[in-house]
């Protein structure tokens, strides 16, 4: 039977001020349970004896101290999956197929702890130095044919660390015939090689023994709002805001158009769209996308700028400058921090 917790039905003001070890909340009896299961089922179709033990945490990740994933604890119920989608729009991990995507990523830094496979040469010519510093911030070439594509933000490029645990992700999923989709790749040499590794180290035991949970959720003090406003901050991005000769190409100031709709309602009306389809061709985080939108919005009210002509027209041209100025920010050497999954 599903726990029932008091703290579901609060209004989200004081929901927020609920601690999160006071969520009292487990991976047993949800969904999460069914992931976990078909991942050991892909590890044992893959003869890999190792079954990654999980745990609630703040966030994804897979500490280098036991072969476990800490998983985000808003997964863990309907009501804080809601509030996380308000928050920062964006629900990591909040659909089947992405929970899939994101454990094999962790599994396979699980993986490569277990058997300390960092430490081979060759993986160390493939994917570099474990070692490296992971970087305040990486500015990826979506164009490389070095690294698979996996998670958003071409993140295989993040780190070394990272390029195995995305290329083992690759690997792993089913039918994913990576053969043929990375044929003429360079990163192919590294999904051979970990087919290679794979197949040497199946049947075998983990090297490293199974240590306590790190940083689990029965352990956090901060309080679910506390949560949220660092989180928040790490959307934060400094956008270009040289965009008023743009906003002029699209929308009006001309007295003539006065009767046309603001060109701020119109990006208020159509920002869903926007923003998620922004969002699915560039990989960006919706929240950082809303950022963007209110500072294009105030800019356009300052301007006084109205959006005459075909909704269709404008509509393409927003997007476009929208996806113009959202690729421009991921290069930009103001970057904020991102943090490994």
């Amino acid at each position: 039977m599903r726990r029932k917790h008091p703290w579901a039905t609060l209004p989200d003001d004081k929901l927020l001020k609920v601690r999160l070890r006071n969520l009292k909340l487990t991976i047993e009896g949800t969904w999460l349970e069914s992931c976990l299961e078909d991942l050991q089922a892909e590890l044992e179709e893959r003869n890999l004896r190792i079954r990654p033990h999980a745990w609630l945490s703040e966030e994804w990740f897979s500490p280098d101290t036991t072969p476990g994933i800490a998983i985000p604890f808003y997964l863990a119920h309907p009501r804080l999956m809601r509030l996380e989608r308000k928050m920062i729009i964006d629900v990591e991990g909040g659909t089947r197929r992405e929970c899939m995507r994101i454990l094999r990523h962790e599994t396979g830094h699980v993986v490569q702890n277990a058997f300390r496979l960092q430490r081979r040469r060759r993986w160390q010519q493939l994917f570099g130095r474990s070692s490296t510093h992971y970087p305040r911030f990486y500015r990826p070439n979506p164009a490389s044919k070095n690294y698979v594509q996996h998670l958003r933000l071409w993140y295989a490029q993040s780190h070394p660390d990272e390029d195995f645990a995305e290329t083992f992700a690759v690997w792993l999923k089913p039918r994913s015939d990576w053969k043929k989709r990375y044929a003429g790749w360079p990163a192919l040499r590294k999904l051979e090689y970990v087919d290679e590794i794979m197949n040497e180290i199946a049947g075998q035991r983990s090297q490293l023994p199974r240590g306590p949970a790190v940083y689990p959720l029965s352990q956090i003090d901060t309080t679910l709002g506390e949560h949220y406003r660092r989180k928040q901050a790490l959307y934060a991005v400094n956008t270009p805001r040289t965009y008023d000769r743009e906003l002029h190409r699209i929308f009006s100031s001309d007295t003539r158009h006065r009767s046309a709709p603001t060109a701020a309602s119109f990006i208020r009306r159509n920002r869903s769209y926007f923003r998620q389809t922004v969002a699915r061709w560039t990989g960006e985080y919706q929240l950082t996308l809303d950022s963007l939108l209110d500072d294009m919005i105030d800019r356009c009210q300052e301007l006084k700028l109205r959006a005459p002509g075909s909704e269709r027209q404008l509509l393409t041209d927003f997007t476009v400058l929208l996806t113009a100025k959202t690729v421009h920010s991921l290069y930009s050497p103001s970057r904020r921090q991102w943090f490994a999954l």
